[in-house]
């Protein structure tokens, strides 16, 4: 009854969110009450302050202090129940096996007996040993699982093991319906078991220290991460600072400059408006002067001044001034609008090579994509440079198809432009994980290239495949081959699908092509270190059919339909 009503008053001062007896209980505004660590992160964890029990919500944030009195009664409630569950020397305990023959309060048993089916305690151990003298009970530590140790049919001690079917039986099992079977002694199976048990033991012991070694780097390598993410956005927005600082300059030069000119140009034209001003009033007196004169009724004072005022004044001989009336800075915000888009272009390629480089820095690295879904989680989109393409290959379909023509093209000359080789390169970079996929007929190189590739001229360092520059797998009905640095590899020919896949791990250093049709079969993978952009790049020239010339074709997928 004590221990009933202790656990009643357990309850009544329990905190809801551990469960436990209410430690350092704080009360808060609508009345319930927790243990102040609880409710704290509690609070801290849901980032709104509310009662778990009622949903109240608080605002601001409650002020919380210890409630003393329910301190006080929660300790009381502690020495009651040690004193209410304060049991006899060998009272039982979480875990042990209760005496069978105690009544009240059991004891714990020490051992059990396989043929009474019972356990006992020290007492009644005593008891059992005196009653059954001289009887070969076999005794054994205290189970409570006596009941599994007893045959089902036979209600028998399983001391049986059957190799056979591997289960233990008792001796009437033996000789009934496990008669012809492979049996042993419980005993003699244990020590057989027992060596596996130990070699299972030792593996796993072994495989528990292989994860603790990986558990170790792992956390190494998650502190490592993150001090090197840290430090990289330390010394980016240093770098980024810097750049900014940099642009500010450019702009106060240009300011200035701009600034510097005005003065000069406006100086230079006041100091010829002064002069002509100068010049204007001096010819305005002598005109003055002059009308003066003409109207003088005294001969011989007309003919006195006459000498003088007839010859022109020296001001007169000075040159016209030319003056540009449309004048305009125009061609000065050309040039910094062009410089702007010249920098926000090459910011964009920088950034998303970046980017991609940045997605591949990973602790654990992933594996390459298995499944075409998968593999279309990393798709990019690629158009054809136009700057790049070779005049014998036409252009399509909005820059993603190109087919080989005997007639050149009227491209304009380019710095950028193939031309002694059929190829081209696509405008945007692969770095980071790429996948894309091309549909070709004929005969056609697919490639991935240095941007850097040489593009004049008929050598070796100019073709795909053929330098350090470019790795290349080459294609026909009759003929699949790899090439990179002008070495060749050859390869099963890719008849059951018209369509490749390529995917890039920039950063692993990856490159494979797959042949896509219901499923992705590896055509070829290279490992390599890739130390600069990769650029996505085609190959088509003509090939001969028969007795006939056909003309090659590529086209790069739309893979986002």
């Amino acid at each position: 009854m004590a221990e009933s009503s202790v656990s009643l008053a357990q309850d009544e001062f329990s905190c809801s969110i551990c469960l436990n007896v209410l430690k350092d209980p704080v009360t808060i505004p609508c009345g319930h009450s927790y243990c102040m660590s609880c409710i704290t992160d509690f609070w801290d964890q849901k980032g709104v302050c509310s009662c778990p029990q009622c949903r109240q919500t608080f605002s601001p944030r409650p002020v919380l202090g210890k409630n003393t009195m329910l301190a006080e009664v929660v300790e009381k409630l502690k020495k009651t129940k040690l004193e209410a569950a304060r049991p006899a020397q060998c009272s039982t305990g979480s875990g042990d096996v209760e005496c069978d023959i105690c009544t009240g309060d059991k004891n714990k048993a020490i051992k059990s007996c396989l043929v009474c089916l019972e356990s006992y305690c020290q007492n009644h151990l005593k008891h059992h040993e005196e009653f059954h003298s001289g009887k070969r009970h076999k005794l054994t530590d205290a189970t409570g699982q006596l009941r599994d140790m007893i045959c089902p049919l036979h209600d028998k001690l399983l001391e049986i093991f059957c190799r056979t079917d591997q289960q233990c039986i008792c001796y009437m099992c033996m000789v009934d319906v496990h008669k012809d079977h492979n049996t042993v002694s419980a005993a003699a199976e244990r020590t057989e078991k027992q060596r596996h048990l130990e070699e299972t033991q030792r593996t796993n012991q072994q495989r528990i220290q292989e994860r603790q070694k990986e558990l170790k780097e792992l956390k190494e390598a998650v502190e490592s991460y993150k001090r090197s993410a840290q430090g990289a956005v330390e010394d980016s927005e240093r770098i980024f600072t810097e750049l900014i600082r940099s642009i500010e300059r450019s702009r106060s030069e240009v300011t200035q400059l701009i600034r510097d000119q005005e003065k000069a140009a406006v100086s230079r034209a006041e100091g010829q408006l002064e002069q002509l001003e100068q010049e204007i009033e001096d010819l305005r007196r002598r005109d003055a002067e002059l009308e003066q004169l003409s109207h003088t009724d005294n001969h011989i004072c007309f003919f006195q001044s006459f000498q003088s005022l007839s010859v022109p004044p020296a001001s007169t001989d000075s040159p016209s001034i030319t003056v540009i009336s449309l004048l305009s800075f125009d061609d000065v915000e050309k040039s910094v609008s062009h410089l702007r888009e010249k920098l926000e272009h090459f910011c964009r390629e920088e950034i998303e090579m970046l980017s991609g480089r940045v997605k591949n820095i990973n602790i654990i690295p992933t594996s390459e994509p298995e499944t075409r879904e998968e593999f279309l989680k990393y798709c990019c989109q690629l158009t054809l440079d136009p700057n790049t393409v070779n005049k014998n290959l036409v252009l399509s379909e909005e820059n993603r198809v190109i087919e080989y023509t005997r007639e050149e093209q009227p491209y304009p000359d380019h710095p950028d432009r193939f031309d002694g080789f059929p190829q081209v390169l696509c405008r945007e970079s692969v770095c980071g994980r790429c996948y894309w996929e091309v549909e070709w007929s004929g005969w056609v190189g697919i490639s991935v290239s240095y941007k850097r590739i040489s593009k004049k001229g008929r050598g070796k360092e100019c073709e795909f495949g053929c330098n350090d520059q470019s790795w290349s797998l080459y294609c026909s009905d009759s003929v699949c081959s790899f090439w990179h640095n002008n070495g060749r590899t050859a390869l099963p020919v890719v008849s059951s699908s018209s369509r490749i896949g390529v995917y890039v791990d920039h950063s692993a250093g990856t490159l494979s092509f797959y042949s896509v049709s219901d499923t992705m079969t590896l055509i070829h993978r290279v490992h390599t270190t890739f130390t600069q952009p990769l650029y996505a790049g085609f190959w088509a020239n003509k090939y001969l059919k028969g007795l006939m010339f056909f003309f090659s074709k590529a086209t790069v997928c739309d893979l986002t339909i």
